[in-house]
């Protein structure tokens, strides 16, 4: 008895559970263990308390499930067989670009030239390039806008009707502040007017874009600064994954072309 015993101890060790006489693996549960905490990792979490149990539970339930559908000779089906053909597709191919990303993978070099990269190009772009401080009224019909217009050409308060009558929920209540901007941030309409504007000028006439009428008045103009990067470090992951995601880009297209299509 001592003897059986200690044989039956190691195998039940190795087994989650018995379902219908049927043992349950443990590595059924490793398995779906290491891919939530491999998710939760991603996503800079932890897995929450209590979901290993949870996790054991379904593992179980997905067992008796199991064995009724093998019961009812599911499997059988030629919806079954096609079902299994695809998810053997999606599994193979899933191996297969695992096995390239293994093979090639991103190190943090690849980041930190990735991180230099954009720096440059962003420096570059700001050579010559303006950024205007502004305010706009906006209104939806043009004979509203006229009116403002006239309005203030005889000293009427940009500030005061903007807060009154501009449909800009954003910065109406501001005053119609838009703070400062290159002109690639607002729509072709829009920024097109700005850059015409010097310091101190207003459009004198309504400028049309997909919101409505716009009044628009350039307080200042200043050459534009590099956009300031967040420290490497604190976006080296999301680099690497976007890297990650376009050397399996790459890959993938290689193939393609590769490939004799008929």
């Amino acid at each position: 008895m001592l003897l059986a015993g200690a044989l039956t101890m190691p195998a039940l060790a190795q087994n989650v559970a018995v379902v219908n006489g049927k043992p349950v693996p443990q590595s059924r549960l490793d398995e779906l263990e290491a891919q939530f905490q491999a998710q939760a990792a991603r996503s800079g979490g932890q897995l929450p308390p209590g979901i290993k149990e949870q996790i054991k539970k379904a593992v179980i339930e997905r067992e008796i499930f199991m064995q009724e559908a093998e019961r009812l000779n599911m499997d059988k089906t030629p919806d079954y067989q096609h079902k299994m053909d695809l998810a053997r597709q999606n599994i193979m191919i899933g191996e297969l670009f695992d096995d390239h990303m293994k093979k090639n993978p991103v190190t943090d070099e690849d980041a930190k030239a990735e991180y230099d990269r954009i720096a440059a190009e962003q420096a570059k772009a700001a050579v010559g390039a303006k950024e205007y401080k502004v305010h706009h009224i906006l209104v939806e019909k043009e004979a509203d806008a006229k009116a403002i217009i006239a309005q203030l050409k005889k000293g009427g308060k940009f500030d005061e009707i903007a807060k009154k009558q501009s449909k800009d929920p954003g910065s109406g209540a501001k005053g119609g502040d838009l703070g400062w901007a290159e002109p690639g941030g607002y729509v072709t309409e829009f920024a097109e007017a700005v850059k015409k504007l010097g310091k101190g000028e207003m459009t004198q006439e309504p400028v049309k874009t997909q919101f409505g009428y716009h009044i628009i008045r350039v307080d200042d103009v200043r050459d534009a600064k590099p956009r300031e990067l967040p420290k490497f470090d604190d976006v080296k992951g999301q680099l690497k994954q976007q890297l990650t995601q376009k050397k399996l880009a790459q890959y993938q297209e290689e193939l393609r072309s590769k490939a004799k299509v008929e």
